[in-house]
């Protein structure tokens, strides 16, 4: 008797306190607020490194784009592991969302993803097609138009990459949503195990709450960068990989809710159009140029967010090579004011440089540099976690270079009209 007291208290409290996180919302920028678009740019939303049942994935193509368009993506991009001659139909729109036929292949220890506009698949088999990526990386990338080729979780458990970044490479993933999955189960069980009991009352605390810093990840990107222009991209690893359940199959975590969590935002200074050639080389040059940043989107809608380099004539998006004039400003605009203390922290070749709590910053460039941004946020999680910070948005590099450095820069923009030793931690502030 005493021990169905003892049960019956637990579940009380249980649903008592499940009944309070459901009513609780932890988003920093409320959902309701109409985002103001950026004056200069256009904000396109997507997932990369995404998988159908051909490979690792558990639904068919129809099925994840179905998804996509459900969670409200613009584009993915379908990289199926080690996949030839298959895929190639699969290019085009379906609906409003655009679907990128890439291929993701195993290399040495290691996993790269490739897109390209025409030659869309590697070889006829994986001995040539990693024979062609052994050429592709000791190539210098400034020389070729295409393809794109990204090194996928580069410290994820029993694919770390070791040894230099080749040259040829356009960047890696700092963010893969399996590694910070993988991380946070070993870091502790017992977290997994509460978001688990949490996650029916909800589910966007049940993933926030597990979100650690890529800092490895973001370590070796402000090494490599600080060299050579070199761009971050995120890996949503989408797979919703079925799990025996009694007679059904649980897909956990779904598709629609992998591509919630984080984005891919491109920044572009035309819209796309619907012409699925015209989009696919305007998403391709994006991608290769790091014009786009990487939101957690289960915080906040972004939308809204802009950060550009701009001269007297010019305005340079994110990503690009820059000679340093004198006057040069770095302009950061957030799409609304969060509701919980945030800063907006510029970083110089890889260390803290410049830091704002308005939902506006702008500042003169006095020196060349490798010029990156990170929006933190610090929002208030019932307990055990409490308060804690998080980044809301990665940016990809701006590159200004002194006059004696050379380098072929990405052409300039005109302005759009409205129609591997450590480096330092992020610290937080007191």
């Amino acid at each position: 008797m005493r021990v169905w007291i003892y049960l019956s208290t637990l579940l009380i409290v249980y649903f008592a306190y499940g009944f309070y996180l459901s009513v609780q919302n932890y988003e920093v920028v409320p959902s309701s607020l109409v985002k103001a678009p950026s004056d200069n740019f256009f904000d396109y939303r997507g997932a990369m490194n995404v998988h159908t049942d051909l490979s690792l994935g558990s639904s068919n193509l129809l099925q994840v784009v179905s998804a996509a368009r459900s969670a409200g993506l613009d584009f993915i991009i379908i990289t199926d592991l080690n996949q030839f001659g298959q895929q190639a139909a699969y290019d085009g729109y379906f609906g409003n969302t655009l679907v990128l036929q890439g291929n993701k292949l195993s290399y040495l220890d290691s996993r790269l993803w490739y897109l390209a506009l025409e030659q869309k698949q590697m070889g006829l088999s994986l001995g040539e097609a990693q024979t062609k990526l052994a050429d592709l990386l000791t190539q210098n990338r400034k020389q070729r138009e295409e393809p794109l080729v990204v090194l996928a979780h580069p410290f994820q458990k029993g694919f770390t990459w070791s040894g230099p970044i080749p040259t040829g490479l356009d960047g890696f993933e700092i963010i893969n949503l399996k590694t910070l999955a993988e991380q946070a189960w070993e870091t502790s069980k017992i977290s997994i195990l509460w978001s688990a009991l949490i996650y029916p009352f909800n589910s966007r605390l049940a993933f926030l709450r597990l979100f650690q810093e890529p800092t490895l990840e973001l370590n070796l990107f402000d090494q490599v960068s600080t060299e050579r222009p070199f761009y971050g991209f995120l890996g949503s690893e989408a797979s919703a990989r079925a799990l025996p359940f009694t007679n059904t199959v649980l897909k956990f975590p779904s598709y629609e809710r992998t591509f919630e969590v984080m984005s891919t935002h491109l920044l572009l200074q035309s819209e796309l159009t619907g012409n699925f050639s015209s989009d696919r080389k305007k998403i391709l040059s994006a991608l290769r140029n790091g014009q786009f940043y990487l939101a957690f989107d289960l915080i906040g809608n972004p939308k809204g967010f802009s950060a550009s380099v701009e001269s007297k004539t010019q305005i340079y998006p994110l990503g690009s090579v820059i000679h340093f004039k004198p006057g040069m400003k770095l302009n950061v605009q957030l799409p609304a004011k969060p509701n919980v203390f945030f800063e907006v922290v510029v970083y110089r070749n890889g260390s803290r440089y410049v830091t704002g709590n308005e939902q506006s910053l702008e500042f003169e460039i006095q020196e060349p540099g490798t010029y990156r941004i990170q929006v933190r946020v610090s929002p208030y999680l019932p307990l055990p976690d409490a308060k804690r910070w998080l980044t809301w948005i990665y940016t990809n590099p701006f590159f200004i270079l002194s006059e004696k450095e050379s380098s072929k820069p990405i052409p300039l923009q005109p302005r759009a009209d409205k129609t591997n030793a450590p480096l330092d931690p992020i610290p937080d502030p007191k």
